[in-house]
């Protein structure tokens, strides 16, 4: 389970969606599941990778996560491919196009790179860290979490912000947005509300059917007993 913040704000939100879990038509659902249904465009699979790969990384280093960013680079950037959840909530708050870097493809995004100056994107697990104003005005660092597939992140400058190359009406026209220097930009319009909504800890997850990733990814094999002594500790702490 991913484990939410302990703000008295954030438990209260916690028992809302413990409630929401408890009547008898979506008893059954997992948090996966859940946040699938609020983002019906989405692939529900890809959906659930986020959230297991999202609670593998809190067995390791505890951090709790409101808020889940979920980029699915298998679809072209001229769709919807970014959706971010407030889990704590089980809402949806943004649904919204998302750019790709220059190297990575043209309208959709077939290579990665975890090197530098390779102005391609990164697949992967990342946590967020702090905003600043760069040339690209108001921007979220990220910390890649997976070694050898995003851990340059930092040093590469990978980082959430607006770009006005990123719009529905050049979508439209030409069949894909703009790309970047391997930065997942979005629209100008919500590039403030969406960094403020991930900052500070909070998961972004970054997906496309790569086959050596998949089978690699420390992220997406957790094994059971991680799982279980995550939850165990949830279950003996009074402060979660």
């Amino acid at each position: 389970m991913i484990l939410p913040s302990r703000s008295p704000v954030a438990a209260a939100s916690l028992l809302g969606a413990l409630v929401f879990l408890a009547s008898p038509v979506r008893a059954a659902d997992t948090l996966g599941e859940a946040l699938a249904r609020l983002a019906p465009s989405a692939d529900p699979k890809v959906i659930g990778m986020a959230v297991d790969a999202a609670e593998c990384a809190q067995t390791q280093d505890g951090k709790p996560v409101d808020r889940l960013a979920v980029i699915d680079y298998s679809r072209p950037s001229s769709q919807p491919r970014l959706w971010v959840f407030d889990i704590a909530r089980r809402k949806l708050l943004f649904q919204e196009l998302v750019a790709h870097g220059k190297n990575s493809g043209d309208a959709t995004a077939t290579r990665f790179s975890n090197a530098p100056d390779s102005l391609a994107s990164s697949i992967g697990l990342f946590r967020t860290s702090d905003t600043y104003m760069g040339k690209n005005g108001y921007s979220l660092r990220m910390t890649g979490l997976e070694q050898g597939v995003n851990d340059q992140a930092l040093a590469r400058a990978i980082v959430i912000h607006g770009a006005s190359y990123v719009n529905e009406a050049m979508a439209r026209v030409a069949g894909r947005i703009g790309r970047s220097w391997g930065c997942p930009a979005v629209r100008m319009a919500i590039a403030h509300k969406l960094i403020d909504a991930l900052k500070g800890g909070q998961m972004v997850f970054s997906y496309y059917p790569d086959k050596r990733w998949l089978a690699s990814s420390p992220y997406l094999k957790c094994s059971a007993s991680q799982l279980a002594r995550a939850e165990a500790r949830v279950a003996t702490d009074p402060g979660t």
